[in-house]
């Protein structure tokens, strides 16, 4: 087995050319930099032949809704003067309940018009549904690789809910136990089988989600008047906010701040069997959002479409009672009852609405579908079997893995500010690190890493000093 595998990872390059359609050699410029604009150009989609192609897969023009009765519980203990207007954009009334959607429809349509058989994607969570659904609606095979359970045949009741509907949407469904195995049986099978790689990481799947950006300030616009002050984005990989940024701004909204959010998870190892069923969210939390942002390149793709760290100007954390209070409120207060993971970012908007003007505008920029094992109180149900204390209480003494605090009072919640500085030297480090031992990047590396960081030319070379100094 260990023989197999080691054959089918030598010959990835050769494998995921040939299922992703694109030869990613002809974007590399050295050993950091590549041509990101031209690599996200190279399907050759316009904006608005993406939109057309996902208003026809039953994708986009979803609603944006304002919160009034949740921006008037945060202004009433808010200071004086404080509690920004509250907005969502509900992508749950996509075709599967999702952004993800978005990102489906271009790899579906892409695999159609290239004359792939069929598509293959690794997930365990919206994605697979997106891509199944997508699948179906053009008549295209469909497998889903899933991390499904831990070593004891347990799996969250939130990844079971997936699979169900991934097969509900004709899809075959191949279940794994957590490990590192995940990303060699999906080469092994786009190897058997030659079909187009779904990947989250593409540039099909980010441009999809440039349409949910647009949407939502050209709707912002023509609601209140200007595009929003302020975006909030669950961010797990950073497909999410990568694509809304840059749809923000083909919207002409520059001014608009970029807020990622995550679930604070610290301390659960992500690919740890014994802490698989020891988190409660399987997205949207750090154990992906920080090492995605300080390395995107680890993906699945030669050069991963989604970086964040280009695009976020805050990054904010919350805690997962948090999340699961904003859950039923948003279900109570607003009358829409949806899933923990939509809304992450939900719970940072609220303690961001809170200091910000009356004036500000705060758009959530998701939500997701809820139901069965997806919905709060089975994910709760599940962590108190797994020996973590649930109750309520001061959120910030929540343990990840061993306790959820949920909050008595909304004023409790808090999202924490992630250094993003901090974040900033990682990548830098990582990108060097990957360059090779005695590497001096050039003046074109050193623009890249600028950009890739959303900082300058003057920071990144003295992060790199500073590490040079180490």
């Amino acid at each position: 087995m260990a023989g197999r595998t080691e054959a089918i990872l030598a010959r990835k390059g050769e494998i995921m050319k040939r299922a992703l359609g694109m030869d990613y050699a002809q974007f590399e410029r050295s050993p950091i930099a590549f041509d990101y604009e031209a690599m996200m150009a190279a399907h050759g989609y316009s904006l608005d032949e993406i939109i057309r192609i996902q208003l026809a897969g039953g994708v986009g023009k979803t609603p944006l809704l304002e919160l009034r009765n949740l921006t008037d519980l945060i202004r009433s203990y808010a200071e004086p003067g404080h509690g920004a207007r509250l907005f969502v954009k509900d992508e749950a009334a996509n075709m599967a309940g999702s952004f993800k959607d978005r990102r489906a429809s271009i790899s579906i349509h892409a695999a159609k018009e290239k004359g792939y058989a069929g598509v293959i994607a690794a997930t365990s969570g919206n994605y697979g549904a997106a891509v199944s659904s997508q699948a179906a609606r053009a008549s295209l095979n469909c497998i889903i690789v899933q991390e499904a359970f831990d070593s004891r045949h347990v799996g969250q009741p939130e990844i079971i809910e997936k699979s169900r509907i991934c097969e509900a949407f004709g899809a075959e469904v191949v279940q794994l136990t957590v490990g590192p195995e995940l990303f060699s049986h999906m080469l092994e099978l786009l190897d058997e089988t030659g079909y187009l790689a779904a990947s989250l990481y593409s540039a099909f799947g980010i441009s999809g989600i440039e349409s949910l950006g647009w949407e939502l300030a050209e709707e912002m616009t023509a609601l209140t008047g200007a595009p929003p002050t302020h975006v909030v984005v669950t961010h797990a990989g950073g497909g999410n906010t990568t694509g809304t940024a840059r749809g923000l701004r083909r919207a002409g909204a520059t001014s608009t701040q970029v807020v990622s959010a995550s679930v604070d998870l610290s301390g659960l190892h992500m690919a740890s069997d014994t802490d698989f069923n020891r988190k409660s969210f399987t997205t949207g939390h750090t154990g992906f959002g920080v090492p995605f942002a300080t390395w995107p390149d680890r993906a699945d793709v030669p050069r991963n479409a989604a970086r964040a760290l280009r695009y976020m100007d805050r990054y904010l954390t919350v805690t997962q009672g948090e999340v699961f209070y904003v859950t039923e409120a948003m279900a109570k207060l607003e009358g829409l009852e949806r899933g923990p993971s939509g809304n992450t970012a939900m719970a940072a908007a609220m303690s961001l609405a809170r200091d910000l003007p009356r004036d500000a505008t705060v758009v959530v920029q998701e939500t997701e579908y809820t139901g069965a094992g997806k919905h709060h109180w089975a994910q709760l149900n599940f962590a108190r079997a797994n020996g973590v204390e649930v109750r309520a209480g001061d959120p910030t003494e929540s343990v990840p893995g061993k306790s959820i605090v949920i909050p008595e009072r909304p004023e409790q919640i808090r999202a924490k500010d992630f250094d993003l500085g901090k974040m900033r030297r990682s990548y830098v480090r990582n990108a060097l690190a990957h360059a090779g031992e005695g590497y001096a990047p050039t003046s074109e590396d050193i623009e890249f890493l600028a950009a890739d960081t959303h900082s300058d030319a003057e920071s990144v070379e003295a992060i790199i000093a500073a590490l040079k100094e180490a």
